[in-house]
């Protein structure tokens, strides 16, 4: 798949922009700060409905606007479809598809699809446990856009459980009604946390054959990169007497059971913190290189392997959900050739060159290998034009 045609109207530090993308490599070059990434950004939105770059909307608006306008043309195969997204300050935001009847901006999601490689990647292996969770619940969402409701209804229940135990924190006895309303709460929690969690392990299962593959090719095979998916169910896991790592093994119904019978049965310790202990906000992807944690003890070079080996699997992943002629994502390298070595640059750049759409984003020229040197925009403030 590919965009052709992107506008964009009070999104970043574009008041206005037009830019005319074309199948296969686009490279737009410019000083760092003049709104480089902004372009690319964008085409992320479309994918899926956030940034790379910060946790909510309100940056993403030209100063001073109260709504900004995302507009692509995306060709899938043979279909052309014109997408919209208006994002708008302290609202809901909404979509249209080819000029009908605004929808939910959620309807749009899987639509188009990007596989992303940017600096904030490092975050994936150094980072908290959020970063890797995002990680997946964006491939589960993209995959699946049906789960997009899963996830938010996740959020909403585990934000309101939390706050029904804060406000019934450290009472030695509950009322009728409050057992009752907690009771309601472990139930919507285990439900939907047992359809999200089962959701992640299908998606990091897809992923863990072409991540080795991929940091193998990248690294020469030195180590061998692993991805293990760590649950607060842990403890759960082990009464039962089945391994941790076989979490994979269960069914949606058994481990919604788990996740029922780890609340019940810490009840009080959930009183006394006043917090959700259990459920896949809590959980994380170990990341390993040989026998030792990726996080802490892999080298800057190793950790930007294992950042890109994660991309590159996500954008086989999608290649297998749809073979298709025509579909697959549009690759987005955002700043990232001045951050590699040599070696691991022209890996990277013979991997991705095939792809049908590829962004491309630099400083200058020279740091863009030459198996990526395509179509060329330059961009200064405010402007991009086709060079």
């Amino acid at each position: 798949m590919y965009i052709s045609q992107l506008s964009l109207t009070s999104f970043r530090s574009y008041a206005q922009a037009e830019v005319h993308l074309v199948p296969g490599i686009n490279v737009l070059v410019g000083p760092n700060g003049v709104g480089k990434t902004n372009i690319v950004e964008s085409i992320g939105y479309l994918a899926n409905l956030s940034s790379h770059r910060v946790s909510n909307d309100a940056p993403l608006l030209n100063f001073g606007a109260e709504r900004a306008l995302i507009r692509g043309t995306l060709h899938r195969g043979s279909q052309q479809t014109q997408l919209e997204v208006e994002i708008t300050s302290g609202k809901i935001n909404r979509a249209r598809i080819n000029r009908a009847n605004p929808v939910r901006a959620r309807d749009i999601l899987g639509m188009v699809r990007t596989v992303l490689f940017a600096p904030e990647d490092l975050a994936l292996i150094k980072g908290d446990p959020s970063n890797r969770r995002r990680f997946l619940d964006e491939l589960l969402v993209t995959l699946r856009p049906v789960e997009a409701g899963t996830k938010t209804d996740y959020e909403r229940i585990v934000k309101q459980r939390n706050a029904l135990l804060k406000s019934i924190r450290g009472k030695s006895k509950l009322s009728t009604s409050q057992e009752n309303t907690l009771q309601a709460w472990d139930l919507q929690l285990a439900a939907c946390g047992a359809r999200l969690m089962r959701g992640r392990l299908n998606v990091l299962a897809l992923l863990r054959p072409y991540m080795q593959a991929a940091y193998a090719d990248l690294a020469d095979g030195a180590k061998n990169a692993s991805a293990v998916y760590r649950s607060s169910l842990e403890g759960e896991l082990e009464e039962t007497s089945l391994p941790a790592q076989n979490l994979h093994a269960l069914g949606q119904e058994e481990i919604q059971d788990l996740l029922l019978s780890a609340i019940e049965s810490n009840r009080a310790r959930e009183l006394d913190r006043g917090i959700s202990l259990f459920g896949p906000h809590r959980d994380d992807v170990v990341l390993t290189l040989g026998s030792a944690p990726a996080k802490g003890y892999a080298s800057h070079g190793e950790t930007w392997s294992f950042a890109l080996a994660l991309r590159l699997a996500a954008y086989r992943v999608f290649g297998d959900d749809d073979p298709r002629p025509g579909s697959g994502p549009i690759l987005i390298l955002d700043d990232v050739f001045a951050e590699l070595d040599a070696t691991r640059r022209n890996r990277l750049a013979h991997i991705v060159a095939g792809a049908e759409q590829v962004l491309v984003t630099a400083a200058v020229v020279e740091d863009v290998p030459e198996a990526l040197k395509g179509h060329f925009f330059q961009v200064s403030p405010g402007q991009v034009v086709d060079a």
